[in-house]
Parts: C-alpha cells; structure tokens; sequence
C-alpha cells in the first residue's frame, strides 16, 4: 500500500489521527492500530520527500553544468 498512497493523502490521513487521539475520539482498544499506522504514514511522508529533495538536487546540479 506505501506505493500506493501520495504524500497529501498520507499527511490528510495523519493529521486525522492526530486530531482523534488529541481530542480522546480514540478508545485504549484501537489505539496501538492507530499509533502503528501513523508511523507507517509517517515513514511513506518521509521516503517521498527524502526522494523529492534528490530529484531537486540532481536537478540542480545538472543546470549547474548546463
């Protein structure tokens, strides 16, 4: 599913949970599901912008010896 989902979904979805467990919308039950998914989501955000900032970089480089 990582592949999957695009950054603005992940971080829509993150902030959701967030916001849930924030606001105590979140019983003890379900709370270890939500905690996990959250590191997934957070883990995708940062793999797509870890990948963005090399695609800027190498683009960058390249203009540089253009």
């Amino acid at each position: 599913m990582e592949n999957k989902i695009n950054y603005t979904k992940a971080i829509q979805e993150l902030e959701k949970i967030v916001s849930e467990i924030e606001q105590g919308e979140i019983t003890i039950d379900i709370l270890s599901e939500k905690v996990k998914r959250a590191s997934e989501l957070i883990r995708i955000c940062k793999e797509k912008l870890t990948s963005t900032e090399e695609d800027v970089s190498r683009i960058l480089e390249e203009l540089k010896t253009d």
